[in-house]
């Protein structure tokens, strides 16, 4: 089946795909066959895995994983294809998120330091990756601010302040955005917007 071939290469869900898998390599695939305006963009878009989140008030979100490399050329259709893949999957969010892999914190011994053969990339680390994932799940929203607050028993939540100029957009998406996030982070995030001015944060 061609559509198979819209998950990438190296992915073990190309040789067992799920159900969604299957469904969204599907829905690519006729989008390009389908879809003048789309079809050169979309034939070399490739896709890692996808999963499905309840995110509250009866709604559900797919998130669709791309390789990190492919993840600007997904970014030139994203909107359009949101919007088609939202069609097919109705009552869903549709998210795109590159498939990232966290590296642990180098240990201090003498010896695994005379062992490892290269630092460790800051795109790597834990911050890094959660930091990447947050602007993923919001693009193309640019994010003017962040704050985090700790409350009396010691719990964290990150509050993230979108450019109010696309709140029209994605209002009825920010309870996605925050379940996704703590799906994949395992931490709290709650999405705003400017009260007085972008300034204030």
């Amino acid at each position: 089946m061609a559509a198979i071939n819209k998950i990438a290469v190296n992915s073990p869900s190309r040789q067992n795909p799920s159900e969604l898998e299957t469904a969204i390599a599907g829905a690519l695939f006729d989008l390009e066959s389908n879809t003048q305006d789309l079809k050169a963009t979309l034939r070399p878009l490739q896709f890692v895995s996808a999963r499905e989140v309840e995110v509250g008030h009866g709604k559900k979100a797919v998130i669709i994983f791309v390789p990190v490399p492919l993840l600007q050329s997904f970014h030139k259709i994203q909107q359009r294809l949101t919007r088609e893949l939202e069609k097919k999957f109705s009552d869903r969010h549709v998210l795109f998120v590159a498939q990232r892999r966290i590296l642990p914190r180098p240990k201090r011994s003498a010896t695994s330091r005379s062992n490892q053969k290269q630092k460790r990339p800051r795109s790597r680390t834990l911050t890094a990756v959660h930091d990447a994932i947050l602007s993923d799940l919001v693009y193309p929203v640019e994010i003017v601010g962040k704050r985090t607050r700790t409350k009396e028993d010691g719990s964290k939540t990150l509050k993230v302040i979108l450019d109010e100029k696309e709140r029209g957009g994605v209002d009825h998406r920010l309870d996605a955005y925050g379940e996704v996030y703590r799906r994949l982070t395992g931490r709290a995030v709650v999405f705003d917007f400017p009260q007085g001015g972008a300034a204030d944060y």
